[in-house]
């Protein structure tokens, strides 16, 4: 069985893998954004973990976003911008599908790593695209991996030209 977690992610683009991770580390709180029954997008803050080869997402009981996830389990979560304009270190997003851990053991473990407190809702992650938007001059540089595609590197100006592939 082919996996798209972190770990996979990280052995494909360890360079790239560490850049969104740092971002990432920047800031403890960042955006969670899910499907509602009805397919509206719903947001929401969210604390993340890197560990054991894994992004984790962590929630308190019976919350919205883990209600989301259950039922449709496609998210999109953003990095935390925060202060000010500039982010000198560019934003980052990831995608993919978010796949609940039910099992007592290894919420045990994960609760007594963490210091997270009981009950909660734990998903690890299968990724399927991981972006990072920085600025390079006069350039908008986006990064983009897919586990089909692999990486690429599109850069804008700030002119009527059409994107350039690196």
């Amino acid at each position: 069985m082919t996996t798209n977690n972190w770990a996979a992610f990280e052995q494909a683009e360890p360079e790239f893998a560490a850049t969104v991770r740092a971002r990432f580390a920047q800031y403890p709180h960042h955006v969670l954004a899910t499907l509602r029954k009805d397919g509206s997008p719903r947001v929401a803050g969210l604390n993340t973990e890197f560990r054991g080869g894994e992004l984790w997402l962590g929630m308190m009981p019976d919350s919205r976003k883990a209600k989301d996830l259950q039922r449709d389990p496609r998210f999109a979560l953003h990095t935390n911008p925060g202060a000010g304009e500039t982010m000198p270190d560019g934003d980052v997003r990831i995608s993919g599908r978010a796949i609940e851990v039910v099992d007592p053991p290894e919420q045990h473990r994960f609760a007594e790593e963490t210091g997270t407190e009981h009950p909660f809702h734990l998903f690890r992650t299968e990724l399927t695209e991981v972006v990072h938007i920085g600025v390079d001059g006069d350039d908008l540089v986006i990064r983009a991996w897919t586990p089909a595609r692999g990486l690429r590197t599109l850069r804008r100006g700030n002119d009527d030209e059409p994107p350039r592939e690196d």
